[in-house]
């Protein structure tokens, strides 16, 4: 029989990721983030290709990020509800850390399963996150998703995305749960 670990596993099913508006200083030091990146950069990586990599953004890095924001969202005739939205993301977090999808070439590991690597991480770092005691949240947008915001913002490659922005700092509320997945639906046992 295996050693259960009781206390792992009921943080895994009632984990909750926090609002990232709810999120506020202090936010963890230099130490607890390595800490932090430490442990999702054990995330399952075929092939041991560091397909990712991460940017830690800070207050003054966040508040640049926020004024790039409105320019490209006006350089892309965005609705003034996008921008808005966009620049509170970056200008109103503390602390960032950008999950940066870097896929290497590969003959035995499709790209594909990179990419999922650096969702991987994405989800360790938000769990890693909790666990120690702070909030944190997955988020993304469209300025994560624009070539120009993330090649001038965060000098990205050609060939880098961005997986995933995860907030982290001090929740100052509760998230209330929310309806979880039937997995009923979502499940087929096939036994034969």
């Amino acid at each position: 029989m295996p050693a259960p670990n009781p206390a792992a596993l009921d943080f895994l099913l009632t984990r909750r990721s926090r609002p990232a508006k709810t999120l506020t200083t202090p936010v963890p030091d230099r130490g607890i983030v390595e800490t932090l990146l430490t442990a999702a950069a054990r995330t399952p990586d075929h092939g041991k290709l560091e397909p990712w990599r991460f940017i830690v953004l800070e207050k003054p890095a966040l508040q640049r990020l926020a004024e790039l924001v409105n320019t490209r969202g006006a350089a892309l005739a965005l609705d003034q509800e996008q921008i808005t939205k966009a620049h509170a993301q970056y200008g109103n977090a503390d602390l960032v850390v950008a999950v940066i999808s870097t896929p290497k070439p590969s003959p035995k590991i499709p790209q594909i399963e990179q990419v999922y690597s650096a969702g991987a991480v994405c989800l360790a770092l938000v769990n890693a996150a909790l666990a120690a005691g702070w909030g944190a949240n997955w988020l993304s947008g469209w300025a994560s998703h624009d070539r120009t915001f993330v090649a001038e913002g965060l000098g990205l490659a050609s060939d880098e995305t961005v997986a995933g922005l995860i907030h982290i700092g001090t929740e100052t509320s509760a998230p209330p749960e929310r309806p979880r997945p039937d997995l009923d639906m979502i499940t087929t046992w096939v036994s034969a």
